[in-house]
């Protein structure tokens, strides 16, 4: 997936069809993905990085606020889609939440780090 197509996905809710070809991308470069993954797990996470998981993690929690008990995977594309659009009224709010998570966030990616790190001596 290329670098425009990224920014546009980020700028506006996603329709239908893009989010079956994203689905089939994702399918396509799983392997790539998880081998990428692998790789950051033994890394201390970026500031960009940390920043836009606490980003992720305040529009989770908005996003479990407004649904309340239910499943977002259980609401069709166009609910998912109207919740989006709900969220992007919420920007501000958004960015408030997430600076006060950045600091949890951060703590998360350190205890992650000493969890994988390999016992002295051991290669």
């Amino acid at each position: 997936m290329g670098k425009d197509m990224q920014e546009e996905l980020q700028t506006e809710a996603l329709n239908t069809q893009q989010r079956m070809k994203l689905k089939q991308a994702m399918r396509r470069n799983k392997a790539k993905i998880m081998m990428g993954r692998k790789r950051s797990m033994r890394k201390l996470a970026s500031k960009e990085v940390l920043q836009k998981r606490a980003e992720k993690a305040a529009r989770n929690a908005m996003v479990k606020k407004i649904l309340k008990d239910k499943d977002k995977s259980d609401l069709s594309y166009a609910a998912r889609k109207g919740i989006e659009d709900r969220l992007s009224k919420k920007k501000l709010q958004i960015k408030t939440m997430a600076k006060k998570l950045l600091k949890t966030v951060r703590a998360k990616d350190r205890a992650k780090l000493q969890r994988n790190k390999p016992a002295p001596g051991a290669k």
